[in-house]
C-alpha cells in the first residue's frame, strides 16, 4: 500500500494557537493555516484572535497594547475587541465599518485554540479533551513549540510509528533499535483517528528513562498514543522495572510515568508549529526528573526535525511520488484516512 506524502490542509477545525501563559504579557502574532493572527486575552480576560492588520493602514495589531476594552492599535490607537469590532477611535466618532476579521478563539486546560473555517460551523465540544494541565497536584506541565519546515502531517507519522526511535533518539528517548523493532504493538481504528498500545517487555531504559527514573536495569516500557484529527497525538507512557507488575497496572506506584500533549498546527501547507508539553507523574514543576525528561524531549524533537525537515526538502522535489506503508505502518495508515475523512467533509461544506 502506498500514500502521497503531503496532505492539504483541513481548514474547518480547531488547532492549538497558542499556550495559555504566552498570552500573559501582551498579544502575539503567530501565523495559522496560512492566516496571520493576532493572539490576545482581553481586559475581560477572554481569549480572542484576529487578523493581524488593522483595517485603518494595515499596520500589524501585534505591535499594540492591551487596555480595558480590547487590543489598541499601536500606530493610531484604535481599539479593537474580541469580535474584531472598533470600540475605541481617538477624536473621532465610531463607524460600524470600521472592523478587522476575527476567529473563534476558546481557552482551556491552559491552551488557546482557533478556529479558521466557517465561524458558524465552530462546535467547541470538538475541542481536543486533555484535562491533566488542570490537575496540578498530579502532573506539572512543561511546554515548547518549535516552527517544522514541512507537511504537518509528516509529524503525525512520525508518531504514529515509532520504529525510528532506536534510529533517530538512541541516545535520548529511543533505546535499542533492535527492541524497538520487536515491540508487541496493538492497533486499532477511532472516531477521530487511530490509537496503539505498545510493549516493550524486559527492554534496556533509554538515556532519558535512565536520568528521570533513576533504573539501573531492564525495564517494562509502554506507550500509548492517540492520533485526534487533524493535528493532535496524546500521549500516555512509562516505565517499571521487569517483571514488578507494571503491565498489568500501569498506574502502580514507583517507577517513571509521564504524559505528553503533541500538537502540529500548520502555519501553511510547508510548514507547522509543533507544540509539545510534558509532565512527569507526582514530580513538582521544578523537580530535577520533571526538567530532565522535558530537556530530553526538547533535544529528542529537535532530533526529529533534522529527518522531517529532510523529508520535506526530498519529497518536495516529486510531491505526485507515493509512499510505501510497512506491516508496522498501521496506525499511519489509520490516521492518514482519519485526515482524507476531515478533508472530503471541508470539501462538501465548501460546496454546500
Amino acid at each position: 500500500m502506498s500514500e502521497l506524502a503531503m496532505e492539504p490542509l483541513v481548514r474547518n477545525a480547531w488547532y492549538l494557537a497558542a499556550w495559555a501563559h504566552e498570552l500573559d504579557d501582551g498579544p502575539i502574532a503567530r501565523k495559522i493555516m496560512g492566516e496571520d493572527l493576532v493572539l490576545f486575552r482581553g481586559g475581560d480576560g477572554k481569549a480572542a484572535a484576529l487578523e493581524d492588520r488593522c483595517c485603518h493602514r494595515g499596520v500589524k495589531l501585534s505591535l499594540g497594547s492591551i487596555v480595558e476594552t480590547g487590543l489598541q492599535c499601536g500606530y493610531h490607537g484604535m481599539v479593537f475587541d474580541g469580535g474584531g469590532a472598533c470600540v475605541g477611535n481617538p477624536g473621532e466618532r465610531l463607524n460600524p465599518s470600521h472592523r478587522v476579521n476575527a476567529f473563534p478563539a476558546a481557552e482551556r486546560q491552559k491552551m488557546i485554540w482557533v478556529w479558521t473555517g466557517d465561524p458558524e460551523t465552530a462546535d467547541e465540544s470538538r475541542i481536543v479533551d486533555f484535562p491533566y494541565p488542570d490537575l496540578e497536584g498530579e502532573w506539572n506541565f512543561l511546554y515548547g513549540r518549535y516552527e517544522i519546515a514541512a507537511n504537518y502531517m509528516f509529524m503525525i507519522d512520525n508518531l504514529m510509528d515509532l520504529t525510528h526511535l532506536g534510529y533517530v533518539h538512541l541516545s535520548t528517548i529511543g533505546g535499542h533499535p533492535d527492541e524497538q523493532n520487536i515491540a508487541e504493538l496493538d492497533t486499532v481504528r477511532t472516531e477521530r483517528g487511530a490509537k496503539y498500545v505498545r510493549w516493550m517487555m524486559n527492554s534496556t531504559p533509554p538515556p532519558a528513562f535512565v536520568k528521570a527514573g533513576g533504573f539501573d536495569g531492564p525495564v517494562d516500557r509502554w506507550g500509548e498514543f492517540e492520533y485526534v484529527a487533524p493535528g493532535t497525538v496524546l500521549q500516555w507512557a512509562g516505565a517499571h522495572d521487569a517483571g514488578t507488575g507494571g503491565r498489568e497496572d500501569r498506574n502502580k506506584p514507583g517507577g517513571l510515568v509521564f504524559r505528553l500533549l503533541h500538537q502540529a498546527t500548520p502555519a501553511d501547507e510547508d510548514s507547522y508549529h509543533y507544540f509539545f508539553a510534558s509532565a512527569v507523574r507526582g514530580e513538582p514543576l521544578d523537580g530535577a526528573p520533571n526538567i530532565a525528561f522535558h530537556e530530553a524531549n526538547r533535544e529528542a524533537f529537535l532530533e526529529d526535525k533534522l529527518f522531517i525537515e529532510a523529508q520535506q526538502e526530498a519529497v518536495s522535489k516529486a510531491p505526485e511520488r507515493k509512499l510505501i506503508l510497512r506491516e508496522h505502518d498501521k496506525a499511519v495508515a489509520y490516521s492518514r484516512q482519519a485526515i482524507h475523512r476531515l478533508q472530503s467533509t471541508d470539501v462538501k461544506q465548501a460546496a454546500e
